[in-house]
């Protein structure tokens, strides 16, 4: 039962909540069972109780109604017989909710959660204390670690012509015509496949008609083939190959957790791209281009965008790294899969924000949910960490933040503004983007503060190819993201310039 819950059942009113309150003789235990985790055991006295009794009655005795009286003329203990039920139920929603409120500042919780607790199990007794418990997680206790005058380094490359053709080839596979083709697969095809799995003989799983781009690696929600392109190149349509499939250790099927299964490829059908030429109108369509130097300029400034990212997460893992040496924190598996949706939703909002194209999205979110717990505990702690700076130093998003942040997004995507917002208000995804303004601003004033070494960079590379798929099965953790518009060839940015 949530805060809100509470106070809608209760009916709290907000006139009553911001009067003065004399404060609550509580006897308040506190239990510990992990750095995150509270178990609070409180007792309200029987003085406390008798006092909100009154109260209650003293506003509603000038205003009962009863059989025989005019209104606010009936005796208090009629009054107090008649309407006990009621009150007693008024009574004890603020004892709760008030007592809670009091415990919160008292003891300084950084809830990160609501509190768990049964309302309807509370008992308010004629006599002696209330008596009740909840749990809630909260941010651990720690010292702040120094963070300034770190040294850093930082990675830089310069993009080679052929960098800028083999990503503006993949850029082109949005407006290339895919066509089948009879001849053996080679690496770079779009594959049609049908993927069965089974574990001791026994079919646990199967996509009838998945599409896949032959790369080096197949990845799945919860398991990654290495070597997928060697198995398929050379091969024809009707060919069947086998391969031994790793489930992550992390899967939510604990049955499976950690073994192999066997794969099988059917291949249903070969296609290649047959990309377009660069003519003046095609230029002119796709973006307004004047040129084919244009055209490479911008595919140019989207690498560099992508760069600046991998730039800047390369230089927030050693911040997060030397921050979180002495966070040694023990965080409950069931509190980092509640919070694993939010990590992963702020990751993908990262990425759109950059420009990564759909493909490199998806293979990013499968990595991550391959390995969810691990790194769900990492990010928790780098965020506990950076929020705690942030509120020393007085940072916070405003709302200009969240108004540029929108609109990276709605370019990278090629939608309005206001969908894009009204889709995170409806995802609750404010909160993320909140928490990802407010860590990148501290990751700026951390690296205002440094002494940066320049190293060579090699950009990562999209090796990957995604399918949506958890082949040991899975409890939602995640909603299939949505990356836009994107109803073509899977895998192709937009080719778009950047607004002057």
């Amino acid at each position: 039962m949530t805060a809100q819950d509470l106070e809608e059942q209760t009916g709290t009113e907000g006139a009553e909540a911001a009067e003065e309150k004399v404060k609550m003789a509580l006897d308040v235990k506190v239990d510990k069972p992990s750095a995150c985790q509270r178990h609070v055991t409180v007792a309200v006295s029987r003085e406390d109780i008798n006092r909100y009794y009154k109260d209650a009655f003293d506003e509603l005795v000038p205003k009962a109604e009863l059989p025989g009286f005019r209104a606010g003329r009936a005796p208090r203990k009629l009054v107090e017989s008649r309407f006990k039920e009621q009150v007693s139920d008024q009574v004890k929603g603020k004892l709760v909710m008030e007592s809670m409120t009091q415990i919160s500042d008292d003891q300084k919780f950084s809830a990160i959660s609501e509190p768990d607790f049964d309302y309807n199990s509370i008992v308010l007794p004629d006599e002696g204390p209330l008596r009740y418990e909840f749990k809630i997680e909260v941010r651990p206790e720690f010292d702040l670690p120094a963070w300034e005058g770190m040294k850093l380094e930082r990675p830089v490359h310069t993009y080679s012509e052929a960098e800028v053709d083999d990503y503006l080839k993949k850029l082109l596979a949005r407006y290339a015509k895919v066509v089948d083709s009879t001849d053996a697969v080679q690496a770079g095809d779009l594959l049609k496949v049908e993927l069965t799995f089974t574990h001791d003989g026994k079919q646990i799983a199967q996509t009838t008609e998945s599409e896949v781009a032959v790369r080096p690696t197949l990845t799945f929600k919860d398991a990654k083939l290495e070597g997928f392109e060697g198995l398929v190149v050379g091969k024809n349509v009707n060919d069947v190959v086998e391969a031994k499939l790793p489930i992550s250790a992390e899967a939510d099927n604990d049955e499976l957790r950690g073994k192999e299964v066997d794969l099988s490829i059917k291949i249903l059908g070969v296609q290649k791209y047959e990309y377009p030429e660069l003519t003046e109108g095609f230029l002119d369509r796709i973006g307004g281009f004047v040129d084919e130097a244009e055209l490479r300029s911008e595919v140019k400034k989207q690498l560099e965008k992508q760069l600046s990212y991998q730039q800047r997460q390369r230089v927030r893992q050693q911040i997060t790294s030397l921050l979180t040496v002495a966070a040694n924190w023990d965080l409950p598996p069931d509190m980092l899969r509640r919070q694993a949706r939010r990590e992963l939703d702020r990751a993908v909002m990262e990425l759109q924000s950059h420009g990564f194209s759909p493909d490199a999205i998806r293979s990013h979110a499968n990595e991550l949910q391959q390995n969810i717990l691990a790194y769900t505990s990492r990010a928790l702690k780098e965020h506990f960490i950076l929020e705690r700076i942030a509120e020393d130093q007085k940072i916070d998003a405003e709302e200009k933040d969240f108004e540029d942040e929108i609109a990276l997004i709605a370019e990278q995507n090629d939608e309005s503004v206001r969908r894009v917002r009204a889709r995170l208000d409806k995802q609750g995804s404010m909160d993320t983007l909140r928490n990802q303004i407010i860590e990148r601003k501290v990751i700026d004033l951390i690296e205002s503060k440094a002494r940066f070494e320049e190293v060579a960079h090699v950009p990562a590379k999209t090796d990957a190819s995604p399918i949506e798929f958890a082949v040991a099965g899975q409890t939602a953790i995640i909603a299939d993201a949505k990356y836009g518009n994107d109803v073509v060839t899977p895998g192709t940015p937009q080719i778009k310039k950047d607004k002057e």
